[in-house]
């Protein structure tokens, strides 16, 4: 089988051996993914339910780094699944991952799905009708509420969890009164929060958030995570993150 196609790069995730296909030009996974990935607490044994999957990255990073029985991403762009799927094949995951072509907006499709411990999710963050957009921008698609909301993300969330299960959410703290406004409604109790600053002298800008399925009112700030040091290079806990340094 052809793996790659001639617009596309294979990236090694540096995490046993797994590489993951991704576009040369299009949206390509960054540090929110990785620090979601991170940030999600899964035991062994756990099902997981990644949405807005995207090229799959979070799963391919939980394959790696936990022992989660069975991962399934779901992704609305086509393009995206079969590129995902060539990765499983090329890493040989068939047993661990998959990866559906769908909407998370349309409850059935959700509804048939085993429900999952724990749900994982790096949606869109811009507003609908922030900035000029091109509909049909692949780009877009993944970086505004385009195809989704971030309401419709919690709803699908609620829908796919079991009982006192976990949603895990990555996204921007200037949204941060609207994601917890919106997980209450749904009855999605938020848990923890931790801010991503990119050093000691920035304001954060990426917000990690877990909650549970019908949890008891209990918020945790968890201590913030900077990306750089102060000299400018990656800090210690980020190295740790990207398996630069192994754990003790």
């Amino acid at each position: 089988m052809e793996f790659l196609k001639e617009d596309e790069t294979l990236d090694d995730l540096q995490l046993d051996g797994i590489f993951v296909i991704q576009k040369k030009e299009a949206f390509r996974f960054g540090v929110d993914a990785v620090l979601l990935a991170n940030f999600a607490k899964i035991k062994r044994g756990m099902r997981v339910i990644d949405l807005c999957s995207g090229t799959g990255i979070i799963p391919f990073i939980l394959a790696g780094k936990t022992e989660a029985s069975f991962i399934s991403g779901v992704e609305i762009q086509e393009e995206m699944v079969e590129m995902a799927n060539r990765s499983i094949k090329y890493n040989k995951l068939e047993k661990r991952i998959e990866f559906i072509n769908g909407d998370l907006r349309n409850l059935e499709l959700l509804k048939s799905f085993p429900k999952a411990e724990v749900v994982t999710v790096n949606p869109p963050y811009k507003l609908q009708n922030s900035g000029i957009i091109n509909p049909n921008d692949k780009n877009a698609i993944a970086r505004h509420e385009i195809c989704c909301t971030l309401e419709d993300v919690i709803i699908a969330c609620r829908v796919i969890l079991k009982d006192n299960g976990r949603m895990y959410m990555v996204h921007r703290p200037e949204r941060l009164a609207d994601i917890l406004c919106l997980m209450r409604k749904h009855r999605i109790e938020p848990k923890v929060i931790r801010m991503v600053h990119p050093n000691t002298k920035k304001a954060p800008n990426i917000v990690l958030i877990e909650g549970q399925r019908d949890g008891g009112a209990f918020l945790k700030w968890e201590p913030p995570l900077y990306v750089y040091n102060d000299e400018g290079g990656y800090t210690e806990e980020i190295e740790r993150i990207y398996g630069r340094i192994k754990e003790s």
